[in-house]
């Protein structure tokens, strides 16, 4: 057996270790990753002591950026989430758009809502509100509940600052402000047809109500608002770090690189620097402009960073696994046999997200180990610019699709609205394929024009 042969086999075996460790030996994601890096080590030859400073190479270069970034954005998030930002968020829109049109108000209110908030969070805080309108109206919980998913989802998977697109960014080395900006194009058609289209589809044949164990959980849409802060404050505090990093992303392109306006955005719009702005402003303006005292602020962070240890940790193995297929050789393997391919780069990441996501479940999982095994191809093919950007999307678009029983939004769904397994399928699963489908078409569409 050649060496290359041997080196697509460790790369493979690795891989389906993965999976079973994952799956059948139920291993944190974040141990597996590990293991799984020092055993393709092991298996491509590298010298052992070679190994143990990948390890150290792949995580701290990693997290150096990731760990910032993502501690920032959930402190920022926790802030909105205590200080009833997002109640403010959801009820304004939902006044102004009114009733008849409050599967958009949802829609919106999720997208935006998950720029700072964790997917699962958002949604429990607001699925008292479709628990509501449900009741108010007589219609079916998935008329509403699925556009807020739908919003909340498709921000989730293709906008920074959460984790995902910020992970994945990273391992390959996109330009954030390329990813806001196709996440942005690709995620909004996404959002309308897997949310107010489909939710209204969906609605008409699957009655779901407040099941009974959650009646407790079942609130009233919040007529009086004044002691909330105000919605236009909330609004920018969140489009902020979006506009900062655009900034320096179009200055890039726009701007000599010698001028002091492209250093000055350079600056401010580098994620690190715009999320620790939009963060102080958040712990000033959400909390003690509001009443809380510095200790109680303190708190509301410490608390914030407990879900978003995982994610990090996770995050950075992954980086772990990266490294090694690099520094073992293999990655130089796979770069050239991906890059004999027929299939453009933008549609391969795709397909191994895709592949991941439905053998074991987690989006995160899928999205790391289809940036680090598109990390060589993308060396081998000498991508730079835009296009890893959509590459980024496509990664994001193929650990959406095809969510099923072992995945917990999956489960998460069923419990809240008391449907059946096949029920879920064909509501939440449904509306994640679509999410998935129209942003990786939207991707290979923009491929044509950059």
């Amino acid at each position: 057996m050649s060496h290359a042969s041997v080196l697509i086999a460790a790369a493979l075996g690795g891989i389906v270790l993965l999976l079973f460790f994952v799956m059948k030996l139920r291993l944190h994601a974040f141990v597996a990753l590990l293991l799984v890096s020092l055993l393709v080590g092991i298996a491509t030859g590298m010298p052992l002591t070679d190994i143990v400073e990948t390890v150290k190479k792949g995580m701290g270069g990693t997290l150096g950026f990731v760990a910032t970034v993502v501690g920032l954005g959930a402190m920022f998030g926790k802030m909105l989430e205590v200080s009833g930002g997002v109640d403010r968020l959801a009820n304004t829109l939902l006044k102004r758009f009114g009733e008849g049109r409050s599967q958009w108000a949802m829609a919106i209110a999720g997208f935006m809502i998950a720029i700072p908030v964790f997917l699962d969070v958002g949604f429990i805080i607001l699925v008292p509100l479709i628990y509501a309108l449900g009741k108010r109206t007589g219609r079916s919980l998935l008329h509403y509940g699925i556009p807020l998913l739908a919003g909340l989802a498709v921000t989730h998977s293709f906008m920074p600052p959460t984790p995902g697109p910020i992970a994945v960014a990273n391992l390959i080395n996109a330009d954030l402000g390329y990813v806001i900006l196709f996440g942005a194009i690709c995620g909004l058609p996404a959002m309308i047809l897997a949310g107010p289209v489909f939710g209204t589809y969906i609605g008409k044949r699957i009655h779901a109500t407040v099941p009974d164990y959650m009646q407790q959980e079942a609130g009233e849409v919040r007529e009086n608002y004044d002691d909330l802060p105000g919605f236009r404050m909330i609004a920018s505090i969140i489009m902020l770090p979006l506009v900062l990093i655009l900034a320096n992303t179009v200055s890039g392109v726009m701007l000599d690189e010698s001028s002091m306006v492209y250093q000055v955005l350079g600056f401010f719009g580098s994620p690190i620097v715009a999320l620790l702005i939009t963060t102080l402003l958040a712990f000033t303006l959400l909390g003690t402009k509001r009443g809380l005292s510095r200790e109680e602020v303190m708190g509301v962070a410490t608390k914030s960073l407990e879900p978003a240890g995982i994610i990090i940790l996770v995050t950075g193995a992954g980086g772990v696994f990266k490294q090694t297929l690099i520094d073992s050789g293999v990655g130089d393997v796979i770069g050239h046999y991906m890059a004999d391919s027929s299939l453009p780069p933008v549609l391969l990441a795709f397909i191994i997200a895709t592949g991941v996501r439905v053998i074991q479940g987690s989006a995160t999982v899928a999205m790391i180990t289809a940036a680090g095994l598109m990390a060589p191809v993308i060396t081998q093919l000498d991508l730079s610019g835009p296009i890893l950007g959509l590459i980024v999307i496509a990664i994001a678009s193929g650990a959406t699709v095809l969510s099923h029983v072992n995945d917990s939004g999956f489960w998460l769904v069923n419990r809240y609205f008391g449907l059946t397994e096949a029920q879920t399928l064909k509501s939440w699963t449904v509306m994640e394929t679509i999410i998935g489908v129209v942003g990786i078409i939207m991707a290979l569409i923009l491929t044509l024009f950059i």
